[in-house]
């Protein structure tokens, strides 16, 4: 078993959750993490392979062009592609067991949209299986930087992760 982590990142708090969780999920398998416009980000899973698929929060859902564009203007790298976008090239039905994430300002917290919740949405509409729920990870502000102990608790994620995976393929 193995696992790969596909990340969009606008300001570079998404990428260090990624690698956090990479950290987490390493102590139990093998584990890639990727940038979404990496070619090596996969298309399609073995049935035996974790996928972890997360951005950050634009408008109360994944990004889209227009809401990248903008984070352009803030000062954001330009990002070709999102998460919306390579969910969207994954084979209906694929293999793979997918888990999402996300981050999101801090003070927003109980209000509705979630690029995790979406991201899980779109995977199930495929077809496609997923793991445990849905997680979100806050910054500060638009640009960051992460709360307090976000990295730690991505870490911890990721094992719990990596855990729940290999119970499920031992039954």
């Amino acid at each position: 078993m193995d696992a790969v982590i596909v990340y969009e990142s606008s300001f570079g708090n998404t990428a260090t959750i990624a690698r956090a969780i990479g950290d987490g999920i390493a102590r139990h398998m093998p584990v890639r993490v990727v940038s979404v416009d990496d070619p090596a980000a996969v298309r399609g899973q073995d049935p035996d392979t974790l996928v972890v698929v997360g951005g950050p929060t634009h408008a109360f859902s994944m990004s889209r062009p227009q809401t990248r564009d903008d984070a352009e203007k803030r000062g954001a790298p330009h990002e070709g592609t999102g998460i919306r976008e390579w969910i969207g090239t994954l084979p209906a039905d694929g293999g793979g067991r997918y888990a999402t994430f996300d981050t999101r300002i801090n003070g927003v917290r109980h209000l509705p949209g979630s690029a995790a919740r979406a991201a899980e949405r779109a995977l199930r509409r495929r077809g496609l299986r997923t793991v445990g729920s849905a997680e979100s990870f806050y910054v500060a502000d638009t640009e960051g930087p992460l709360l307090p102990d976000e990295e730690a608790r991505a870490r911890a994620w990721g094992e719990h992760l990596a855990e729940a995976v290999e119970e499920m393929r031992g039954r």
